[in-house]
């Protein structure tokens, strides 16, 4: 309990010092022992790959988890050591809901097939996503959070040990500098005529005094340099480490972008298959035979362009487009959206902001029109436009 006690007030004795010191350095009463410039550059990268690193970690959890509920939930299992449960991604459960409504309609349906063959895409691209977030997590995040809460706590640590260690370094030049003072002014003789033998016995008493306290405040100074000096040298190496952080993060952002880009690509994969499955059936929600309505104009002509059934496709070996001609109704005006150069001739080239007649032909790749312009006649595609009333 003696041993406690001791210990305590020295440790006191020694936070107390240090307080001093630096409200002192604070104030400007007191030197500080400043760090050489590499090491301050040091410092300086250190600090700046922290916050950088933090920022893009928790971005990237953003980017893999929007729900911050869902982010809350993943960080209490994490930090209570126990396996989070399976959750389904935001394209699994669509799918499984088009699934659902495809049975509750009828999968035979023109309706029910569709949703069927979308929401089987729904799930694919659902599962990719639960790969990209996996292989994400594992290859880019976790090497940043052991960054974080190992190599980074270390690095604090130490650098805090280091500031004290200045601490008292600084404090011992100061002691030892104050301690020569008083010694140099014990040493002068006194200017008491009447009672010199005494004060001179006095001055030297208190010049040997002092020479005691020169002596110990050296000592005391001799050794927080040497801990100071293997200190900054142990921070110094942890430092320089950080160039091995840049080179270790920078293999896991290239991992990160081979994960994304495998999503993406999946991803496009899945949606090319789906659009060619639904491009093979007829656009059963438009009517192709139109009841005529007063006014001489067709219910369909002012809603969508009439899209003829694929069954009869359109025979281009022997029918050009400059010989197609245009239905008795259904054409349309459009908008074009941005310029488009024709790839050959069968395509009409494009200016954006121009109107041009716009129709479609029996057979025709449902992503693009029959154009018109004045005498020029040829297909355009419909992402270009902007199909008005």
């Amino acid at each position: 309990m003696d041993f406690n006690v001791k210990k305590l007030a020295s440790d006191a004795g020694l936070f107390f010092t240090r307080a001093v010191q630096f409200t002192e350095e604070k104030l400007g009463q007191a030197e500080k022992t400043e760090l050489d410039a590499h090491f301050e550059n040091l410092l300086a990268r250190a600090d700046s790959t922290k916050n950088w690193t933090e920022k893009i970690f928790r971005q990237t959890e953003v980017l893999l988890q929007p729900n911050p509920s869902a982010r809350i939930e993943e960080f209490l299992y994490e930090k209570l050591d126990r396996k989070l449960p399976s959750r389904t991604t935001n394209g699994e459960l669509l799918g499984q809901y088009m699934l659902e409504a495809a049975n509750e309609f009828g999968p035979g349906t023109p309706y029910g097939s569709t949703l069927v063959k979308v929401g089987e895409s729904q799930r694919r691209l659902g599962g990719a996503e639960r790969e990209f977030m996996q292989s994400t997590a594992i290859n880019f995040l976790t090497p940043l959070r052991n960054f974080l809460e190992g190599d980074w706590r270390t690095i604090s640590k130490e650098r805090r040990l280091l500031e004290n260690r200045r601490l008292d370094l600084d404090a011992c030049k100061a002691r030892l500098k104050k301690a020569k003072t008083a010694e140099a002014k014990a040493a002068a003789i006194p200017d008491f005529q009447e009672t010199r033998s005494r004060n001179y016995v006095l001055s030297a008493s208190a010049s040997a005094l002092w020479s005691e306290e020169v002596d110990k405040a050296d000592h005391e100074l001799r050794v927080a340099q040497n801990e100071f000096d293997r200190q900054a040298e142990v921070t110094r190496l942890l430092l320089e480490g950080i160039s091995s952080t840049h080179v270790n993060h920078l293999r896991c952002l290239h991992e990160f972008v081979e994960a994304q880009a495998t999503y993406y690509a999946q991803s496009h994969l899945y949606m090319q298959d789906l659009q060619k499955q639904l491009g093979r059936f007829p656009n059963a929600f438009v009517n192709t035979n139109p009841a005529p309505v007063p006014g001489g104009s067709s219910p369909s002509s002012a809603a969508a362009v009439p899209v003829q059934p694929l069954s009869s496709p359109l025979d281009t070996g022997t029918l050009s487009i400059e010989e197609v001609q245009p239905p008795a109704t259904g054409t349309r005006k459009a908008k074009v959206l941005y310029d488009y150069d024709a790839a050959d001739t069968s395509e009409l080239s494009l200016l954006a902001d121009e109107l041009i007649t716009v129709y479609t032909v029996p057979g025709m790749d449902p992503d693009w029109l029959v154009g018109e312009r004045g005498n020029q006649k040829g297909k355009v595609p419909v992402t270009y436009l902007e199909l008005l009333s």
